[in-house]
């Protein structure tokens, strides 16, 4: 039974140690374990896959996707980092700029703005198409000059006070509709993410005048096109103590831990130190600086168990993002077997 258990560990858990990790290579292939059948099943694998949403706020999504590989888990990772579309700004048309912000300097800083547009309503751009056409480009128009506030008084120093427009901000860029869009967007509200992103400071008498063509593109092909801020994943924390551990030495290992992962709970007039949340844990392995803590704990993470967090950019909902990614994800399994299926057999 003892290495039943051994195997099992092996198996289902990457173990933490005071000086390396243990078990972190995938080993359930089948014939490598006596007594395990390890061959693919589609029914086992439906039915201990699974996908619990934890906690969805504004623009973050926390999930745990259960019973798949690692392979998996970081494609979809990737996918939602480089391969699922936005629009962004990829041509800056330039008729006037006076501010001591440089032209390309400019241009670049427009690219980063994020922009709310669903890409699902436009096309890719033609390789070469100099002119974009209602179907594939959003287009944009800042324009903008700075001048001193009659209003201002004498003795003022504030910047704020003394100019008009002297901050250029997000806000100030304006849809500008290409061909029908009035009428294919009639409800359409295409605008930068966020209002307040400062682009430029300028002076009296110095003005931005550029126009912004938006396309469709992924992470892939620039970062300006990535749809998410953030999108990483982590194992499970799994924390067993071995054996009770009581009054001070309970305390001590509440500091070792995270807030909330180890709560005291007072059994028959002792401290008794119990696992709350091992979730929360970030595994800092500081048990492992105590002498007489770190052979009473077992750290480890689960195997199959991932804990996903994506944060979009607000050109999307997060849950729309992961739904999206999951359809490319498919397209690309699909693409696979029609390469196998068009692939003569000898």
């Amino acid at each position: 039974m003892a290495a039943l258990r051994g195997a099992d560990e092996m198996r289902d858990r990457v173990v933490l140690g005071e000086f390396g990790v243990r078990n972190v290579h995938t080993t359930d292939f089948p014939g490598n374990y006596p007594g395990y059948d390890d061959a693919w099943d589609q029914q086992r694998f439906e039915e201990a896959f699974r996908v619990d949403v934890i906690r969805e706020e504004g623009d973050s999504l926390e999930f745990d996707m259960v019973g798949i590989d690692a392979a998996i888990a970081n494609a979809f990772r990737r996918i939602l980092l480089a391969e699922v579309p936005t629009m962004a700004v990829e041509k800056v048309f330039v008729y006037n700029n006076t501010s001591i912000v440089q032209d390309e300097i400019l241009a670049h800083r427009l690219g980063l703005i994020p922009i709310r547009a669903d890409p699902r309503l436009f096309e890719y751009r033609n390789q070469g198409d100099q002119e974009g056409t209602e179907i594939d480009t959003l287009q944009f128009q800042l324009k903008i000059k700075c001048s001193r506030n009659p209003q201002a008084a004498k003795e003022s120093s504030d910047p704020d006070e003394l100019y008009c427009n002297h901050k250029v901000y997000s806000k100030h860029m304006t849809w500008v509709p290409l061909g029908n869009q009035t009428d294919l967007f009639p409800d359409a509200d295409f605008r930068p993410v966020h209002d307040d992103i400062l682009i430029a400071l300028l002076r009296p008498g110095q003005e931005i005048d550029v126009l912004m063509h938006c396309v469709k593109g992924i992470g892939k092909d620039h970062a300006k096109f990535s749809p998410v801020a953030t999108a990483s994943y982590r194992l499970l924390p799994d924390i067993t103590l071995l054996k009770p551990i009581e009054d001070e030495a309970a305390e001590t290992l509440q500091k070792c831990f995270s807030p909330g992962v180890i709560e005291i709970q007072n059994i028959k007039g002792k401290k008794v130190a119990r696992v709350a949340n091992a979730r929360l844990d970030t595994f800092s392995r500081e048990v492992f600086r105590h002498e007489g803590l770190k052979n009473l704990v077992r750290l480890a993470r689960v195997r199959n168990h991932y804990i996903f967090s994506v944060e979009s950019t607000g050109i999307l909902p997060p849950d729309v993002l992961v739904s999206e990614a999951i359809k490319i994800l498919m397209g690309k399994c699909q693409r696979f077997l029609n390469e196998l299926d068009s692939v003569p057999m000898e």
